[in-house]
């Protein structure tokens, strides 16, 4: 990272508001790794320590109130404290927050997600995503009885070793830190510029278990997938005998009732679920096709002759995760709130837009369902922000050469005018952001960029 400034009126302005945080993440240092739990609240010069939260917003130590569009990482589409979810969580807790045993919400939990997600004819429980897309690649190897498993350049799937090379960094195919080569080599990393990287994988190759993708594209649409991608991907995954596995951790729930699968009207085989399956609190699923999931079934196993794939976890299906599950899951189904945070998204890029045209930024914003995101164009590209399209940049410049302390500049200046953004630079809206919130962004926004202008960023 860049040297934190010492003469900026940015850093000045949120170091006068956050002196509780810089407290805090002082005393954090001494026991947490880098004194973070996650490595996307990295920010310089420290990051904003939450206190409570309710809605479109949440305050923090020190008492500033900021609207949110971190989310709980993307988990709270009904935004913070919905008061069902609520009610739902308090009626559990005197009943009990782990019985080691099944119980009824699992049951509910299961079906509720059997009737909003196209491909779910049976659905299993994790305690995580992370946990969710390593049980999913393991299905699907069992299932075909390959090693292989093609994944995209900047797609994220978790941190489990089986999905980081590529994901974050080393998009060119080298060996993160901690994981052991022969791992890496069972994923196949290709680009999503041209789908003839895919038909040509197939071709050279027999040994290929499943295609593992954001239907987003990376990072929930920070590099989008062309059009018909997602349908042709399908054709030949089908042709191939190979398991289709959509990452609808983000998605799922959020492009549509029925995630990005039923947005795009492609089904795939299997998909990751997490963040909004579980209400807000821990939890993931995988969801598919009978005859896939039912490597899980040790009858069904038996009785085809084939062994079945083991699968423990503590905290899967916990009553605790399930109750709030039931009750979010139960709104998505019967409330209108994924197109409700959709328009207040479209609101936000449109205003971001027309902002970075009046302040003259070659920047860009672009997103879609209830994300929005911004290009803030580290190579200093000849860009009309009236007429951006991500498509035509493709992944080296969109993410590939990604400024993050720029990124956390902008950050810490829209922090310090009562916003929070998330680092992509972007945010995920909820159901609960209105025209109150979106003119507060629009108005921040527009004091942070002149902000960066005047100290140079930009």
């Amino acid at each position: 990272m860049s040297p934190v400034r010492t003469n900026s009126k940015i850093e000045a302005e949120y170091r006068s508001r956050t002196r509780r945080s810089a407290e805090l993440y002082a005393r954090a240092g001494k026991v947490i790794p880098a004194g973070l739990t996650h490595d996307s609240r990295t920010l310089l010069p420290y990051p904003l320590y939450a206190a409570r939260a309710a809605g479109p917003r949440k305050w923090d130590v020190d008492g500033n109130e900021y609207v949110d569009y971190f989310g709980g990482h993307g988990a709270l589409l009904l935004g913070h404290r919905h008061p069902k979810v609520l009610e739902a969580v308090q009626e559990q807790v005197p009943l009990g927050t782990h019985w080691g045993s099944a119980h009824e919400l699992e049951v509910r939990w299961a079906e509720l997600v059997n009737r909003l997600i196209p491909c779910a004819d049976r659905v299993r429980f994790t305690a995580s995503g992370t946990e969710a897309s390593h049980l999913a690649m393991r299905l699907a190897r069992a299932f075909t009885g390959k090693p292989k498993v093609i994944r995209f350049r900047g797609h994220f799937h978790g941190w489990h070793d089986g999905v980081t090379a590529g994901a974050m960094s080393h998009f060119e195919g080298g060996v993160p830190s901690g994981i052991p080569a022969a791992l890496v080599e069972q994923t196949i990393l290709l680009p999503t510029d041209d789908i003839s990287h895919v038909v040509q994988a197939f071709a050279a190759r027999s040994d290929i278990a499943a295609v593992l993708i954001e239907p987003s594209g990376a990072s929930w649409g920070q590099v989008p997938l062309a059009t018909g991608f997602l349908a042709k991907l399908h054709d030949i995954t089908r042709s191939q005998g190979a398991v289709l596995v959509f990452d609808e951790v983000i998605t799922g729930f959020r492009w549509s009732r029925g995630g990005a699968q039923q947005r795009y009207a492609v089904t795939p085989d299997l998909c990751v679920l997490a963040k909004i399956v579980a209400g807000g609190l821990p939890g993931g699923a995988v969801a598919g096709r009978a005859d896939i999931m039912d490597r899980l079934d040790a009858a069904a196993a038996k009785a085809a002759g084939y062994e079945k794939v083991g699968h423990q976890g503590t905290f899967n299906a916990n009553p605790l995760s399930a109750a709030a599950a039931v009750a979010t899951l139960s709104i998505v189904e019967t409330e209108d709130v994924c197109a409700k945070a959709e328009r207040t998204a479209a609101d936000i890029r449109d205003g971001l837009s027309q902002i970075l045209v009046e302040e003259q930024v070659p920047w860009g914003v672009y997103g879609e369902a209830s994300a929005f995101l911004l290009f803030q164009n580290p190579g200093k590209l000849d860009i009309d922000p009236a007429a951006f399209d991500p498509i035509k940049l493709g992944f080296a410049a969109l993410k590939g050469a990604r400024n993050p302390n720029l990124a956390y500049r902008l950050r810490v200046a829209m922090l310090a005018n009562g916003v929070d953004f998330m680092g992509a630079p972007g945010g995920l809206v909820s159901a609960t952001h209105g025209p109150g919130e979106v003119d507060q962004t629009l108005t921040a926004f527009r004091t942070a960029v002149r902000w960066l202008k005047a100290e140079g960023d930009i």
